[in-house]
C-alpha cells in the first residue's frame, strides 16, 4: 500500500478522537467535528470524553495545517472543512442514533457524506465506521458522494466500511487491541483499507468479503448482546416474582461450562440499545418482521419502569411515604467509569419516579450536568449532597458508589435500591 498523503477523520467523539490519534501517531491525519466548542477544547489537549490522555493528545497536536504539511505524521483538529481538502482517505464516524419512535437517523451520516463530497477528488478513499444497517454505504451515501463531488463510484474514488469496535470507558480493550473488520468497494480498495488498519491495528483484521457483510456483522454483534441481556432481564422479573433471588441463580447456572454469564441491568447507550433497531428496520423494508430482536428490545426498554416499580415496592413495604420523598439517584451515565451519557436509560427510572411525586437528587461526578441538563432537561451534580434522604438508588456502578459509604446519607427510616447488583448487604433489595 502506498502511504496515504492525508488522512482526515469526520467527526470526533468517542469513536473519532481515539481513531484519529492513532492514525496521527503515523500519518498526517484532520480531525473534523461541527462542534467549534468541542474542537477548542482538543486544541487546549482536553477531551472531555475521557478516552484518551492529554499527554496522548498532546504529542500528536499540531498548531494549523501548514504545520501538518510539513510534517509526516501528526494531529489536526478543526472546524473548517477546508482543512480536510488535501486529505485522500476520509474516514466517517459520526453517530448513527434514532429517533423518538425507534426508526433508524441517518441524517449526521448523510451530511457528513456531504461535507466529504464537497472535498472529494480521483483516487480518494472514503471509509465509514458509523453503524448503520446493511446497505446503507453503497445505497445511502455513495449516491450523495457522487452527488456533491460530480464523480464516479469505483471509477474516480472508492469506498470501504470498517465497523467501530470501541467501548467506551475501557482502559484495557483500547482501539489498536481490538480487532477490526474491513471491507471496500472493489477487490484493490478492500485490500488497501485492510493494510491501512493493519498499520495501527495491533490486534489485526478480518477483511470481510464486501461492504454489507461489514455493516451487518456490526449490527448483530449487538443486537446478539441485546437479546441475551433480555433473557436475563426477565429472568430478573420472574425470579422477583417467585422471591428467588437472581444473583443466586445465575451463580449456580454458571457452573456450567456453556452458560452464558450475562447480568440484568438497564440497557441503554450508543451501540446496544440502538443497533437491533437498524438491523430490524431493514428487515421490515424486505418484508420481514424480526420477532426475537424486536422482543429484546421492548424487553429491555422496559426495564426502566420495572426499576421504578421495584423501588416504589420497597418503599411501600418498609412504611415510607411516596410522595414528597428524597430520593438519591448515584450515577446517570448509561454505564459505569465513563461520562457518555447517550441513551441512557436511567433517565427511564427517574421519569417513572418522578410521575409519583418524588423529589430526586441525580449525582454523578462522570457526567457534564449542562450536558445532562441540554439532553435530557434534568438537574444533576457533580458533588456528593449532604442531606439525608429517604431512599437511595445505585443506578451506575461507578467505582467510586461501590466504595461509598452511604450511612450520612441515610435517614433514620430510609432503604437502600441497588440496580447493578455491587453494593451486597448495604442495599435492601436489588434487581
Amino acid at each position: 500500500m502506498n502511504p496515504p498523503k492525508s488522512i482526515a477523520v469526520i467527526g470526533l467523539g468517542y469513536v473519532g478522537l481515539p481513531l484519529a490519534l492513532e492514525f496521527a501517531k503515523k500519518y498526517p491525519t484532520v480531525g473534523y467535528d461541527i462542534s467549534s466548542k468541542r474542537i477548542n477544547e482538543l486544541k487546549e489537549g482536553i477531551d472531555t470524553t475521557l478516552e484518551v490522555s492529554t499527554e496522548g493528545l498532546s504529542s500528536v497536536l499540531v498548531p494549523n495545517l501548514i504545520a501538518l504539511q510539513k510534517r509526516s505524521f501528526g494531529f489536526l483538529p478543526s472546524f473548517d472543512c477546508m482543512d480536510i481538502s488535501d486529505a485522500n482517505v476520509f474516514i466517517i464516524t459520526v453517530p448513527t442514533p434514532t429517533d423518538k419512535n425507534n426508526r433508524p437517523v441517518l441524517t449526521p451520516l448523510l451530511k457528513a457524506s456531504e461535507t466529504v463530497g464537497s472535498v472529494l477528488k480521483k483516487g480518494d478513499l472514503v471509509i465509514y465506521e458509523s453503524t448503520v444497517y446493511p446497505g446503507v454505504t453503497e445505497d445511502e451515501c455513495v449516491p450523495v458522494l457522487e452527488k456533491i463531488s460530480g464523480l464516479k463510484f469505483n471509477l474516480d474514488f472508492f469506498v470501504g466500511y470498517s465497523p467501530e469496535r470501541i467501548n467506551p470507558g475501557d482502559k484495557d480493550r483500547t482501539i489498536t487491541k481490538i480487532l477490526k473488520v474491513t471491507s471496500g468497494s472493489t477487490p484493490e480498495s478492500a485490500k488497501e483499507i485492510d493494510e491501512l488498519y493493519k498499520s495501527i491495528i495491533s490486534a489485526g483484521t478480518h477483511m470481510a468479503p464486501c461492504i454489507k457483510v461489514a455493516e451487518a456483522a456490526k449490527v448483530i454483534e449487538n443486537a446478539q448482546r441485546d437479546i441475551n441481556i433480555a433473557f436475563v432481564n426477565e429472568l430478573a422479573k420472574i425470579f422477583n416474582l417467585l422471591e428467588i433471588e437472581t444473583e443466586s441463580v445465575l451463580e449456580a447456572a454458571a457452573t456450567k461450562w456453556n452458560f452464558l454469564p450475562f447480568k440484568p441491568g438497564l440497557v441503554g447507550g450508543h451501540c446496544i440499545g440502538v443497533d437491533p433497531y437498524y438491523l430490524a428496520q431493514k428487515a421490515q423494508e424486505v418484508g420481514y418482521h424480526p420477532e426475537i430482536i424486536l422482543a429484546g428490545r421492548r424487553l429491555n426498554d422496559s426495564m426502566g419502569e420495572h426499576v421504578a416499580m421495584q423501588i416504589l415496592k420497597l418503599l411501600v413495604i418498609n412504611d415510607i411515604t411516596i410522595k414528597g420523598s428524597k430520593v438519591l439517584i448515584l450515577g446517570v451515565t448509561f454505564k459505569e467509569n465513563c461520562p457518555d451519557i447517550r441513551n441512557t436509560k436511567v433517565v427511564d427510572v427517574i421519569s417513572h419516579l418522578q410521575n409519583y411525586g418524588m423529589n430526586l437528587t441525580i449525582y454523578d461526578s462522570w457526567a457534564n450536568p449542562s450536558e445532562v441538563q441540554e439532553t435530557y432537561n434534568l438537574e444533576s451534580t457533580q458533588q456528593l449532597p449532604e442531606e439525608s434522604f429517604d431512599a437511595i438508588v445505585l443506578a451506575v456502578a461507578h467505582s467510586e458508589f461501590v466504595q461509598l459509604d452511604l450511612k450520612p446519607l441515610l435517614k433514620k427510616k430510609s432503604v437502600v435500591y441497588d440496580v447493578k447488583g455491587v453494593l451486597g448487604t448495604k442495599a435492601d433489595a436489588k434487581l
